[in-house]
């Protein structure tokens, strides 16, 4: 026990500039106290001391604003960042050095007792705050899911999702080079929604076909072309239109 604890500290201290040291951790981070003490719950959950590892979680819950369910799986080195309005569910796994901020629920949407019915967060997993991952499927090996979207259908490994409901807006090739990136409530440089690239693709299109057809109606003028009259309209402004799609 006590060598998880050395490691979630030291984890805690490299991916949280703000924490200062080991005692400051100990004492005043709640999510590295949450975890602490769902270790005691699960303890007594697997030992068929259901009433107690309940217990335990509530008490967790009232002292952190944390409630993980003593059922659930949390690996090594895991961080919950601020953590206050955190809900982990029974039949939830969370894998090593897995990092999940404040407002994040890991919820179920089955009724069916005895069934997986929450999801399984694989390897280094960042799930940005106050988003929601329903259901029983997986969020693949250093996947990560941005702060408020909602989750309902798997991630594939090293990819990026946000929205509600969540879509793919970049999938990392390369996990093992993911992995020695960790990115602050899942945002990733440069991850672009492909909803927004479209869009400014069709902007700059058009911006484009405007100065093409300038240079045309310029080119018939000086050829002595008559060119019948047409109501004048507003010029595109491409800089304006991106600037609101961003």
């Amino acid at each position: 026990m006590f060598l998880h604890l050395r490691e979630d500290i030291k984890s805690i201290i490299e991916r949280d500039p703000a924490a200062r040291n080991g005692w400051e951790v100990f004492t005043c981070y709640p999510g590295f106290q949450a975890i602490m003490m769902h270790r005691w719950a699960q303890a007594c959950w697997t030992r068929k001391l259901k009433w107690i590892g309940r217990f335990i979680s509530y008490v967790a819950r009232i002292l952190t604003g944390i409630e993980i369910h003593p059922g659930a799986t949390i690996g090594r080195r895991v961080f919950i960042d601020h953590g206050f309005g955190v809900v982990i569910g029974e039949t939830a796994v969370v894998g090593d050095d897995c990092t999940i901020y404040q407002g994040v629920t890991l919820g179920g949407t089955s009724l069916n007792s005895g069934t997986k019915r929450h999801p399984t967060l694989e390897r280094g997993v960042i799930i940005g705050a106050g988003a929601k991952v329903l259901g029983s499927f997986t969020v693949g090996e250093y996947a990560k899911v941005g702060s408020n979207a909602v989750v309902i259908k798997p991630v594939p490994a090293g990819a990026t999702a946000v929205g509600n409901p969540a879509h793919i807006v970049q999938k990392e090739v390369d996990t093992r080079a993911s992995a020695h990136l960790f990115s602050a409530y899942g945002v990733t440089p440069n991850g672009d929604d492909p909803l927004s690239k479209a869009l400014h693709g069709l902007i700059n299109h058009a911006a484009r076909q405007d100065e093409q057809l300038d240079r045309l109606m310029a080119l018939m003028k000086s050829a002595g072309i008559a060119c019948p009259s047409t109501p004048e309209c507003d010029k595109l402004d491409s800089v304006k239109l991106n600037k609101l799609v961003e």
